[in-house]
């Protein structure tokens, strides 16, 4: 098993900035990619950005947020990142992290594995 754990959320004005951290632990972490996705309240849950392979390069990203935010990885911690910059208020939403060790989609939730609890994102206008 693989256990996922996001910090990070919070309160923030417009045009400030966050910044989201996934720590996992278990299982030998070593997934195909690592996603950050967000849920806002009546809505489905939407893909954010993604990385490929633990020890990679391969970043994607959401239009809506391409620009803005940046997915990155500290391989020593078991950790992913997203820093969350320019925050609007459509920003907001439950932000969740998660692992996949197939080859899925990374751009759809079901293509993953495991799942962090979520951390709350509010940006106040």
């Amino acid at each position: 098993q693989v256990q996922l754990v996001e910090s990070g959320g919070g309160l923030v004005q417009a045009g400030g900035s966050l910044r989201l951290s996934c720590a996992a632990s278990g299982r030998t972490f070593s997934p195909y990619a690592m996603g950050w996705f967000r849920q806002a309240p009546g809505k489905e849950r939407e893909f954010v950005a993604a990385a490929i392979r633990w020890s990679g390069d391969s970043t994607y990203y959401a239009d809506s947020v391409k620009g803005r935010f940046t997915i990155s990885r500290d391989n020593a911690k078991n950790t992913v990142y997203l820093q969350m910059n320019s925050l609007k208020p459509e920003d907001s939403a439950n932000y969740y992290c998660a692992a996949m060790y197939g080859r899925g989609n990374l751009r759809v939730d079901y293509a993953y594995d495991y799942w962090g609890q979520g951390t709350q994102v509010t940006v106040s206008s």
